[in-house]
């Protein structure tokens, strides 16, 4: 390439030779790094871009345990339960308006939605869901998203309460789900000590006693549990446990509790993802939304 650095004897340069070498080197590196731009996956590692943090309001039920924990891909036949079992899935604004006559033409005869996450998330969708699967049949209930660094137990109880979270004696509801698991923008325990995080979720529990009546179900993996709280047994008989874990047992559970009530078993079961077993027949879930 014409003056492309390596300098020779003045006379071998023809008047303004250099100029346009330069110019075209500037001009190869120009186009370079656009096609660079351009190219989707093209990156050097100083170029790459940072993670960014999830949309608040995005997180829904197991959504950071999966990223933390180990999965495997199980399905509904592979699973090991009791003989007795009812099958339910778990929805968010992730799943948009819901197939509810599909889901319950394929068996599943319970569903929790996302109410709420924080004091100032609401689920766009939650009445499509939470409406939606009630009136196909099923018995339905809500969940809360817990950010301990927010506000407090009370105040996240009460919201949650207020914006669908509550419950009534028709049959057809669920006690509230508060769900316990990794922060999605943030410090795994929030920037809580174990013994301030059981103090939080007695403060939420305590709330949600007052409000509803009904003990909240805790939603939480064995892993995230002894992490954030010292696998504390303080809940274990009052709270009911909704256990995660991706594979073919529910494994250890949390201190205190002999036994789960419910199981998130996968995250890609059929048309929402999702999927639960209740710890025992339809007459006993039913007992459990009667109170």
């Amino acid at each position: 390439m014409p003056g492309s650095g390596k300098s020779r004897s003045k006379p071998r340069t023809r008047p303004g030779a250099r100029r346009r070498g330069v110019s075209a080197l500037i001009g190869t590196v120009v186009a370079t790094l656009a096609l660079l731009i351009a190219t989707p996956g093209t990156a050097t590692a100083a170029g790459a871009a940072e993670p960014t943090e999830p949309a608040f309001g995005s997180a829904s039920l197991g959504s950071e345990i999966r990223e933390r924990e180990s999965v495997q891909r199980v399905t509904e036949d592979e699973i090991v339960t009791p003989l007795a079992t009812v099958e339910g899935v778990d929805v968010s604004s992730h799943q948009g308006n819901v197939a509810w006559s599909t889901l319950w033409n394929a068996g599943n005869r319970f569903a929790y939605v996302k109410a709420t996450e924080g004091t100032s998330y609401r689920n766009p969708y939650f009445a499509q869901q939470y409406n939606g699967s009630y009136n196909v049949g099923m018995i339905r209930g809500a969940y809360h998203f817990a950010l301990p660094n927010n506000s407090s137990g009370a105040a996240q109880a009460n919201y949650f309460v207020d914006n669908g979270g509550g419950w009534s004696r028709d049959g057809r509801t669920l006690p509230g789900v508060l769900d316990m698991e990794y922060n999605p923008y943030g410090a795994t325990c929030y920037g809580l000590s174990q013994s301030a995080m059981v103090n939080w979720i007695r403060d939420f529990s305590n709330t949600y006693r007052a409000r509803t009546g009904r003990d909240v179900v805790i939603y939480t993996s064995t892993s995230w549990w002894t992490t954030c709280t010292g696998n504390s047994s303080a809940f274990g008989s009052t709270n009911p446990l909704w256990v995660a874990r991706y594979a073919s047992s529910p494994g250890t559970l949390p201190a205190g509790w002999g036994f789960y009530t419910f199981w998130q078993y996968t995250s890609t079961g059929p048309t929402v993802g999702d999927h639960n077993v209740f710890n025992g027949a339809m007459d006993r879930l039913q007992a459990l939304a009667n109170g």
